[in-house]
């Protein structure tokens, strides 16, 4: 069952293919801001993924996310989830990530979800 306050904790390690010289995002080897926010979606979608029904997952919808402090390769990535928002099948996620006890990257996450056969069937057709 989805209630609000569900908490989440996940550690990650900035690796090379983390960076921003590796995705083109930048040209400096640092924890890229898509990489950040890749890390802050997994954290969130791993905090509710025990709770829903069979068949069902989320997929991410929107974010809007503040990269406060650069991180380098090799570092030790914390982020902290927290679902604040539970309306329907949308949920909003407070979500920030710290390298070091400083924060790095502050904002939030939504989450929809969503019958994962009928979602993927839906793909499906507009390929045909």
């Amino acid at each position: 069952m989805l209630k609000l306050g569900i908490r989440n904790k996940k550690t990650f390690r900035v690796g090379r293919e983390h960076t921003a010289s590796f995705l083109g995002s930048g040209d400096v080897s640092v924890l890229s801001t898509p990489s950040m926010i890749a890390f802050m979606e997994e954290t969130c979608r791993r905090s509710v993924e025990d709770k829903l029904e069979s068949g069902e997952t989320t997929v991410g919808t929107r974010v809007e996310i503040n990269h406060l402090k650069a991180a380098p390769l090799g570092a030790e990535i914390e982020v902290i989830s927290e679902l604040i928002e539970v309306s329907g099948r949308r949920l909003r996620f407070r979500v920030e990530a710290y390298w070091n006890g400083k924060k790095i990257g502050e904002g939030f996450h939504e989450r929809f979800i969503v019958d994962r056969e009928r979602f993927l069937s839906r793909i499906e057709e507009m390929i045909r």
